[in-house]
């Protein structure tokens, strides 16, 4: 009777460490997005840009060219930006606009990711308003101007890695978000036309 308790002792004991590491691998998991998301936008590793709060009291004579670049995956809806390129001078603050259309007969809910190439540049890329911070909701046929407010800190100067360039591209590419488009706000950017 004493070896068959040591058994199902050992048994048990098997079971519950193969539930536990179950349990971690599965919340691991659960975390390892939004932990590699919080450390690319507090380091800009990767390309992903800065979120500031507001603009940069130093402004360069330098200038750099940021291109801007619009893609949309799996959605029924246009995206562009109303100027390819802006030059700026490093630490002036600049304004985008991009227009979004639906082109569907149904509201989409979208997010756009964003992403800074040269990826070095990623860290210096300072944006202080953006479409890209939330979902957004476009009614059947409507078009929505949204605004980008950016600047590129003047520290990419003091960096040997980043001093040389000229050019940087902001590409942005909209996904369907894991909002029912139903159950969101209609997005508000700086306009809107067509249909809702």
């Amino acid at each position: 009777m004493g070896e068959e308790r040591k058994t199902r002792w050992s048994t048990r004991a098997v079971a519950l460490a193969c539930a536990g590491v179950v349990l971690t691998m599965t919340g691991a998991a659960f975390a390892a997005v939004p932990l590699y998301d919080l450390f690319c936008r507090v380091t800009g590793f990767g390309g992903t840009t800065m979120r500031a709060d507001k603009p940069s009291e130093i402004v360069l004579d330098r200038t750099v060219k940021v291109r801007f670049d619009t893609n949309v995956r799996n959605l029924p809806m246009t995206f562009k930006a109303e100027q390819v390129t802006q030059t700026v001078r490093i630490g002036e603050t600049g304004l985008a606009y991009f227009d979004v259309t639906n082109t569907s007969d149904r509201p989409i809910a979208a997010r756009a990711s964003y992403n800074v190439v040269p990826e070095q540049t990623g860290q210096y890329f300072q944006k202080l308003q953006c479409f890209c911070f939330d979902d957004q909701t476009i009614a059947p046929g409507q078009t929505i101007q949204f605004p980008v407010q950016y600047f590129v800190d003047p520290l990419i100067a003091r960096n040997a890695e980043t001093d040389g360039v000229e050019e940087i591209t902001l590409s942005y590419t909209f996904y369907p978000s894991s909002e029912d488009a139903s159950s969101t706000s209609p997005a508000s950017g700086g306009g809107a036309t067509g249909a809702g």
